[in-house]
């Protein structure tokens, strides 16, 4: 068998719900979203993970959880995994962003934030570094955000940045699933889990809705 990455966003919060930037700051899920990772949970448990290792932000590390209550598998903790830092713009709704930094919304480059760069080279060097642990035949499950999660995908999948949005955005508790091939990570599944709905978070508006 050949090595598997399974990239499980988080559930659902008030702050998605309400469409605001989350970035760093730590928002725990809601009732739905409590329901969500029990759902995901008990889909994924069946997939026999050998190891699971999550951002260290509430939403994602409770989503984690969830699976390892299940699985009977103790949750590892990288700060690495976390979501892209929002800048100025955490907290703030699309609306209120649009409105204070028009030509920066276009660009989805928060003022303070992280780069799209630099988020999607730290989350697949944690993705690789965990998985290198599991061993030929194993079954990582990250449990990340949405925005970290598809760029760090693109990232280990090499695509050129122009090709990134090329590649949406990952529903709450939706996840996606890399297998390491002869020649390197590919894409075998993508916001599964749930039938098609609209993508909220925070990555850019053109992998999402909210183009």
């Amino acid at each position: 068998m050949s090595r598997r990455i399974v990239c499980l966003r988080h559930g659902q919060t008030v702050w998605n719900v309400e469409r605001r930037f989350q970035g760093h700051t730590d928002i725990a899920l809601d009732e739905t979203g409590v329901a969500q990772a029990a759902r995901a949970a008990s889909l994924l448990a069946a997939l026999q993970p050998t190891m699971i290792v999550s951002s260290d932000l509430r939403r994602a590390y409770d989503t984690a959880s969830a699976l390892g209550r299940v699985s009977g598998l103790e949750v590892v903790v990288d700060k690495d995994l976390r979501e892209r830092g929002g800048g100025e713009w955490e907290g703030l709704t699309r609306e209120e962003i649009k409105a204070g930094w028009p030509a920066e919304f276009e660009a989805w480059e928060a003022p303070g934030g992280e780069l799209v760069t630099d988020v999607a080279e730290r989350v697949a060097e944690a993705i690789l570094r965990w998985s290198a642990k599991t061993g030929d035949d194993g079954l990582l499950v990250v449990a990340s955000h949405g925005a970290a999660l598809r760029l760090g995908i693109v990232r280990l999948m090499g695509l050129p940045q122009e090709l990134w949005p090329a590649v949406g955005g990952l529903g709450n508790c939706a996840w996606s699933v890399l297998e390491q091939g002869r020649k390197g990570w590919r894409l075998l599944e993508h916001n599964a889990g749930t039938l098609p709905e609209p993508v909220i978070s925070d990555d850019s508006p053109a992998a999402t809705a909210d183009a």
